[in-house]
């Protein structure tokens, strides 16, 4: 019998945050082991991709700040068939070209898909191809004011991921990890994700509704 391949998606962009891809991907990767995993990289064109924000998007800094590029294995119009799509956050988002292409891509993938999950910012771009009207989601406290602006999606200030339907969205950049691990704990198993932290030496938070920079951020003021 052959064995289902599970088809994973993650979408890049220029000012994309490394950890919000890196970070989960680094569990995928482990995972794909275990169980056979297909990973597309979709990007705007076939060219690489920096880390660096377009110079519009970043506030002033004394230094240039420095980056890392990916390379896509697909474009936004010849990406395969997907399960799951990974849409980060970053400066980049910021970019309203960026922001309105990930945005119409998610929105045209989204009902063909198993899963979307979201790291950061990503959640403003999937709520804003009307995917999240209604439903429960997070994203970056340190930005949370950009997420609220969209009065149609039931954001939850508080939250280290949220998860409805199946929709998975977290909190800012590191967090990407955390909801990582508990989407592969609850769609896979959950010895498969211990094995996969212990492997890592990640000690993964597994309470959704820890989040000390609830009270640093204090989005709810925002």
């Amino acid at each position: 019998m052959t064995e289902t391949i599970t088809r994973l998606g993650v979408v890049i962009f220029p000012g994309f945050a490394l950890l919000d891809v890196a970070g989960p991907l680094q569990f995928f990767n482990q995972l794909s082991v275990i169980e056979p995993f297909k990973l597309s990289i979709i990007a705007r064109t076939m060219d690489s991709v920096s880390t660096v924000p377009p110079k519009h998007t970043m506030p002033e800094s004394k230094f240039c700040r420095i980056g890392e590029t990916w390379l896509p294995t697909h474009t936004f119009n010849n990406a395969p068939e997907l399960d799951i799509l990974l849409v980060p956050g970053g400066l980049g988002t910021r970019d309203e070209i960026i922001f309105n292409e990930v945005t119409s891509f998610t929105k045209k993938r989204y009902p063909t898909l198993k899963y979307l999950l979201s790291v950061c910012t990503g959640s403003l771009m999937v709520a804003a191809a009307g995917i999240l009207n209604g439903r429960k989601a997070t994203s970056n406290k340190y930005a949370w004011s950009l997420a609220t602006n969209n009065k149609d999606v039931d954001w939850v200030p508080k939250a280290r991921w949220v998860v409805d339907g199946n929709i998975w969205s977290s909190s800012g950049v590191a967090a990407g990890m955390d909801m990582t691990y508990a989407f592969i704990a609850t769609v896979f198993s959950s010895d498969i994700a211990k094995q996969l932290a212990n492997m890592m030496e990640y000690e993964p938070h597994t309470n959704p509704e820890w989040d000390p920079f609830f009270e640093i951020w204090n989005p709810s003021s925002k």
